[in-house]
């Protein structure tokens, strides 16, 4: 039986620790607050474990409910499509009830440290420092394994713009914000224009003196959480359209995108393509921008003690508040740097999660990745590969494929993306999900499935990519899977007009044609420069 360590109980800890139970070994959740969900627990101002971070207390999740489930525990049918944190919090704690996980977390113990035992070479243990947080008493433990799971929320970035140490006014990073009432009726400008400084934003563009000012260096392209119906919109993302060639898909969303608001008229337009760049989810900024509320400025060029100048020239003095939303920079401050780096957020992990130098692979890293999807299935699907690596169960390739594997990768990311801090961890949901699926046995084998179940391979490739399809067959099969696949619109539907309304599912023709005509242009084009 393998003693396998965690670290940190939020949602990647929460289902390392089950996939370890379904592998048969024994978990050990160390967890520094006094409750699960790391993130998605909102803590106030005045909460002690404030300084870790939280969602905002109006947050909603960008991602909807059948996309952020994890695969063998379907959202509740009457919840939210798109849920308030109390209500994904409810769902976590939900998660770790059913399947019994809260007697394996030892809570207000944080890790202090960790190192390899003197046998690692043979073992490949780990000896954790622990610390109680109540008693401030330090330990050591010995693990056969380790999971990573304490995010990379932690640490705010903070550029060092022009004289931001002379300005006086409050000045405070989205990780430390929890609600608008400290601002109100205060002049407030916000730097970052990603998920945070949007919504934070529009909402302190409710309660400001007159407008907020965000700033942004490059625009954005700006999403919906609706699609044509109210549909949600990552319902839309489907199977098929991973066969999209990127220049078409490039065009399909911007089209798409500048349909609910042209970005060049309200001055969101950047210059790089909608897949170049992890997009914004909001559905009021718009709004807001349209009555005035929020006003778009450049990137800041100088701060003074009660003003900030932008790149453009104009400046804005009496400035009371700046809300700083630039992200964050992921490190590991327990593990020594000889085992896990990280420089300019950038870590070497062998399709983000292991490690290629160690002698052993007895260390797996959950959750380090900025997904167009949910985070949580994700996690799920790297742990059940951790859990069987761990095992035994299944191999990792040779140290030179997982450096040659890391180097594709980081090429890959350098030519598609914008250079940004955001972008080094970037993965696209169907695509990268596939990939770990391969490592386990679990991605549905859809040729086989086109001809013994064709009405339900039309759902599965057709129809809306869920987490449930990578419980279909192989090692964790649920017997529940088809069943969750196949009740999708159901569960969307639930919540909606008492349930007696019909969503208008997607029509996928349109989808089939473009795929047809990137194609025939393809081979066109290649047929074009033989004979020229």
């Amino acid at each position: 039986m393998v003693r396998a360590g965690i670290i940190g109980a939020g949602s990647s800890g929460l289902t390392a620790i089950k996939c370890c139970l379904d592998e048969g070994h024994e978990p050990v959740c160390f967890e520094k607050t006094d409750e699960v969900g790391g993130l998605w627990h909102y803590r106030g101002e005045n909460d002690k474990f404030t300084e870790l971070g939280s969602v905002f207390k109006s947050t909603v999740i960008n991602v909807s409910k059948e996309r952020m489930s994890y695969s063998d525990f379907p959202c509740p049918k009457e919840f939210p499509n798109y849920m308030h944190n109390k209500q994904v919090y409810k769902y976590l704690r939900m998660y770790a009830e059913k399947f019994d996980l809260l007697k394996y977390i030892q809570f207000n113990t944080s890790v202090v440290s960790v190192r390899k035992t003197s046998d690692f070479e043979v073992s490949g243990r780990w000896d954790i420092e622990l610390k109680d947080e109540k008693s401030q008493k330090t330990r050591w433990e010995t693990f056969d394994a380790l999971f990573v799971c304490n995010g990379h929320h932690a640490k705010p970035n903070i550029p060092d713009f022009p004289g931001i140490e002379d300005f006086q006014g409050t000045k405070v990073h989205t990780h430390y914000y929890k609600t608008p009432e400290p601002f109100k009726d205060k002049k407030v400008v916000v730097i970052g224009i990603g998920n945070s400084g949007a919504d934070a934003a529009v909402e302190l563009s409710r309660w400001a003196s007159q407008v907020v000012y965000l700033s942004t260096r490059r625009g954005t392209w700006v999403i919906h959480r609706l699609s044509k119906y109210g549909i949600p919109r990552d319902l839309r993302r489907t199977r098929i359209t991973t066969f999209v060639p990127s220049w078409l898909m490039n065009i399909i969303l911007k089209s798409s995108f500048n349909s609910i608001v042209d970005h060049k008229l309200y001055g969101l337009l950047p210059k790089h393509e909608p897949l170049s760049a992890h997009p914004t989810a909001n559905d009021d900024l718009p709004n807001r921008i349209l009555n005035g509320t929020v006003i778009l400025k450049p990137d800041i060029k100088r701060f003074t003690k009660n003003g900030v100048e932008f790149e453009d020239g104009n400046f804005e003095d009496n400035v009371d508040a700046v809300i700083i939303a630039t992200g964050y920079s992921f490190e590991f401050s327990f593990i020594p740097e000889s085992i896990l780096k990280a420089k300019n957020n950038q870590v070497s992990l062998y399709k983000y999660v292991f490690p290629p130098e160690l002698e052993k692979p007895t260390l797996a890293v959950i959750g380090l990745v900025q997904p167009l999807g949910a985070l949580m299935p994700i996690s799920e699907l790297q742990c059940r590969w951790a859990a069987r690596v761990f095992a035994g169960l299944t191999k990792l390739p040779k140290r030179g494929k997982m450096y040659q594997n890391i180097t594709m990768k980081k090429e890959a990311m350098a030519k598609r993306y914008v250079p940004s801090q955001r972008h080094t961890i970037q993965v696209d949901f169907i695509e990268y999900m596939d990939d770990v699926a391969i490592e386990i046995g679990v991605k549905p084998n859809f040729f086989k499935m086109l001809f013994t179940d064709p009405v339900f391979f039309f759902k599965n490739f057709f129809g809306p990519s869920v987490p449930y399809q990578y419980r279909l067959e192989g090692p964790g099969k649920w017997e529940g899977a088809k069943n969750a696949i196949e009740t999708v619109w159901e569960r969307v539907e639930a919540p909606l007009c008492n349930g007696k309304g019909k969503v208008r599912q997607p029509s996928y023709i349109k989808v089939v044609l473009l795929i047809v005509v990137g194609i025939c242009v393809v081979i066109c084009s290649y047929f074009a420069s033989c004979f020229s």
